[in-house]
């Protein structure tokens, strides 16, 4: 052995993202396939014989507002007009909340700007039954299952009328009858929970699935990478979904992506279907959605299913990301705007105009300000209506074990 080799100093590589706050973004070097160019498969295709979907970007709408290839064609313009008001709807509620939280009517909000499309789209490819074990950016999947929005509102209010009787973060909703697991904030605890729930399911021999959602920065947890040993070897009916919106809390999805190229590949080696999608394209995300979601219901197993997408605001009101990415980024992301180019897909169809769109804008922002009026009128964090401490004790025990009972009368609740 050389002396260079005997005392050369070990380095450890620190990935870095491309820009910093100052620095002008370029998202010229990513690869985006033309809409259209990459071809559906049977629902029952063999894992290998797709392994190149795992690298690629599914994708319905071209730059024109056209649908093209054989991904398109499966929802009808009403059907598409209800999925752009879901994700208008979503986008009010998020600027009304992100101002109630400034305004101290609640301690916490997240934000899915940019990210409508995912679980709005999503939510329609699942059956009534079906479960979501979802993180904290897919409130979607309720509004698109028409969950009430003063649920919704006055959960994030922690007030009189929270369903959870203040016992969860703002945000972090639970409602089994539409289909949304309880949200975590360990990250990607709800990926083996998701898993083991289909077990569950199969095992019954019910016909219910389950979709199982983590960010990017999640899949360094130990849960996603058991989640997908459980869900390849019993082919449990689950959809694994990866929301890919290129950064975690303020880090940059290199760090959890290494050098796999795609975070959809990491399926690969579990012998699962594993696939990528433009997550700003309502059309492409619910065809990918219906394809998985088919496929596990045949008992063919899992899918892992990649959203390429953008976090455009910050990661919550506790974030700043002017301090770690370039205030301009989010314009240049080359996908777009998930809303505009649903918009303007109707448009080009001659389904919607310019000037049903402002009144939809008009008639959903009525609706959002509304039922915040009665949400706050229930309680907000700066008021003195607040769910009782007698919540505290409830719910956790058929029976109340006697010291839960005597701690709740020390309480005087």
């Amino acid at each position: 052995m050389s002396d260079n080799c005997e005392n050369k100093h070990l380095e450890l590589h620190i990935p870095e993202p491309e820009w910093r706050p100052g620095d002008t973004p370029d998202f010229s070097n990513v690869v985006i396939p033309k809409a259209g160019s990459v071809l559906r498969p049977p629902v029952d295709v063999d894992a290998q014989d797709i392994r190149d979907l795992a690298y690629t970007i599914i994708r319905v709408l071209d730059k024109n507002g056209n649908a093209v290839g054989d991904w398109g064609g499966l929802l009808g313009d009403e059907e598409l007009i209800a999925g752009l008001r879901h994700m208008m709807t979503l986008r009010s509620y998020d600027a009304r909340m992100q101002l109630a939280q400034r305004q101290g009517k609640t301690s916490f909000y997240m934000q899915h700007l940019g990210e409508e499309a995912i679980s709005c789209a999503f939510g329609k490819a699942l059956n009534k039954g079906d479960m979501n074990f979802p993180t904290y950016r897919q409130a979607g999947l309720l509004i698109a299952d028409d969950y009430p929005l003063v649920d919704m509102m006055c959960q994030t209010f922690s007030n009189t009328g929270d369903p959870l009787k203040g016992r969860q973060m703002p945000v972090f909703y639970s409602a089994r009858d539409h289909g949304f697991f309880s949200i975590s904030g360990n990250l990607a605890t709800q990926y083996i929970q998701a898993v083991g729930w289909a077990m569950a399911s199969a095992i019954s021999h019910d016909t219910k699935i389950a979709a199982a959602w983590v960010g990017d920065g999640a899949t360094a947890e130990n849960d996603f990478h058991a989640a997908l040993v459980f869900a390849s070897t019993y082919r449990a009916p689950v959809v694994l979904n990866v929301v890919n919106n290129q950064w975690a809390i303020s880090t940059f999805q290199g760090v959890a992506l290494g050098e796999s190229g795609t975070f959809a590949a990491r399926g690969h080696g579990f012998g699962i279907p594993s696939l990528r999608v433009d997550g700003n394209d309502y059309l492409a995300v619910y065809a990918v959605a219906k394809w998985a979601v088919e496929r596990a219901r045949a008992n063919l197993g899992p899918t892992l299913v990649e959203y390429v997408t953008y976090r455009a605001g910050g990661h919550s009101t506790s974030d700043d990301p002017a301090a770690y990415r370039p205030k301009s980024e989010s314009e240049q992301w080359p996908l777009g705007d998930p809303v505009l180019r649903l918009k303007n897909h109707l448009i080009t169809k001659g389904a919607w105009s310019e000037e049903r769109h402002e009144q939809a804008e008009a008639e959903i922002l009525e609706i959002i300000m509304t039922a915040q009026k009665q949400a706050e009128s229930l309680g907000t964090l700066n008021g003195d209506k607040i769910p009782s401490a007698h919540n505290i004790f409830e719910d956790v025990y058929a029976r109340m074990p006697a010291h839960l009972r005597r701690q709740r009368q020390q309480c005087g609740v």
